[in-house]
């Protein structure tokens, strides 16, 4: 899988593209999700390739209410490049809250 970011903070994080292989498999009622950066020499330059460390997400149905879902994520992302931590902090806590707010549209549509 081939993916790319936006810019963050005005730019201050450069958009970042990354290549995973990823796998997904049935697990205890839900879903299983896990995935590895994986080295690819075709890169577009006007991206910085990030690396994913071992990552991965379980979605399991709750016991005491199988129409909801239990979400666990563990990720491990080098964004690569010159960036303050500060900056780094900001963008992916940002990100992460676009990311579970805009699941949660998507399944509400679903």
């Amino acid at each position: 899988m081939r993916y790319t970011t936006a810019g963050q903070l005005w730019n201050i994080i450069s958009p970042r593209e990354f290549v995973d292989f990823s796998y997904t498999v049935g697990y205890e009622d839900g879903l299983l999700s896990c995935g590895l950066s994986v080295d690819w020499s075709e890169q577009r330059p006007e991206f910085i390739r990030g690396f994913n460390h071992p990552c991965g997400w379980f979605c399991v149905p709750r016991k005491d209410n199988p129409q909801q879902s239990l979400l666990t994520g563990y990720i491990q992302t080098d964004l690569r490049g010159m960036i303050p931590q500060s900056a780094v902090d900001t963008a992916m806590a940002s990100t992460l809250i676009s990311f579970y707010a805009d699941l949660r549209k998507a399944l509400q549509k679903a």
